[in-house]
């Protein structure tokens, strides 16, 4: 694993390993455990997307690795403002350990990891959102102690969410039920990756616009904003479209007994999901957020040199 892109590229064994060392650096940090693995290392954090999770579990994981993170908004760089992905890419390698990106275009992500030479984590991007489901199949692993047999349904829009989870779980073997509103499915030439990986992992995969049907027998029911970033215009009409599609009791309890709740956060109580299921019992919502420093370091640590 040179980069981490997305989760097509990347074997079940690579993301147990990970989880392994995730395993290893959060019990390290609850017992004040020092683990500086990237003493004298430099991350440089691009944003073109702003976050409160992303900046502040990369930056928070930098330091306790003993490296430094180095914010970047797209105000500071001239990232595709007159300078090109290729030269960036070229420059910053010379500079820098290590590039996080936060932006728009999957390509951009892609190209810097082709013309750099150092390690390139996507924090996300229109089309995927790879170190979110890291941190999500780990939960469900820190939760059940296995991922074998387990079933994750996503409600909601077939977005970046839905793209790495079918990518996520289909990779470590988890069956996945996805239902959307007609519409809003997920990326086509994404599903049909995903339905490769499902063969060889043996998993199942089912899409379709029914969410009691999807979350039937479910070990973990997961849901997202219907309104994601740039897409403000569109909240009535997707308000509209998305009704029924509101994760609540009800829908939860056609989930198996012991099934936890997830989500990547920001939330909308009264929309996506009710109060009673975020605030509730079967909620692992922050363990989730947590889960994002831990896993992250363990990635950059797998990238960037450590141990």
């Amino acid at each position: 694993m040179k980069h981490l892109l997305g989760l097509y590229h990347i074997s079940k064994e690579e993301i147990l390993d990970i989880f392994k060392l995730t395993e290893k650096l959060k019990y390290e940090l609850k017992n004040d455990i020092k683990h500086h693995l990237l003493k004298g290392k430099t991350l440089a954090m691009i944003f073109e997307k702003s976050s409160t999770r992303t900046r502040v579990s990369f930056e928070t994981g930098m330091y306790q690795l003993g490296g430094h993170p180095l914010f970047l908004s797209s105000n500071d760089i001239q990232l595709g403002r007159g300078e090109t992905i290729e030269d960036t890419a070229k420059v910053l390698s010379r500079y820098v350990d290590g590039i996080m990106i936060r932006t728009f275009k999957q390509s951009d992500v892609e190209d810097l990891a082709a013309h750099g030479s150092i390690p390139v984590i996507n924090a996300l991007t229109d089309l995927l959102h790879p170190c979110q489901v890291l941190a999500d199949i780990f939960t469900i692993y820190e939760e059940f102690g296995t991922i074998e047999d387990k079933k994750l349904a996503y409600i909601g829009d077939g977005n970046n969410m839905a793209h790495s989870l079918l990518y996520g779980c289909t990779k470590v073997g988890m069956d996945i039920s996805i239902a959307t509103p007609k519409g809003y499915e997920p990326d086509q030439d994404v599903v049909d990756k995903a339905f490769e990986f499902a063969k060889e992992s043996g998993c199942t995969i089912h899409i379709g616009n029914d969410p009691e049907k999807a979350v039937g027998g479910a070990s973990a029911v997961y849901t997202d904003t219907w309104v994601s970033m740039g897409m403000e215009e569109e909240k009535e009409r997707r308000i509209k479209d998305f009704n029924g599609f509101l994760v609540d009791d009800s829908l939860m309890g056609k989930a198996a007994d012991n099934a936890i709740f997830l989500h990547c956060l920001p939330g909308y109580r009264g929309f996506e999901v009710s109060a009673g299921v975020m605030d509730g019992p079967s909620s692992r919502i922050f363990n989730e957020a947590e889960n994002r420093l831990h896993v992250q370091k363990a990635v950059m640590v797998k990238l960037m040199g450590g141990k």
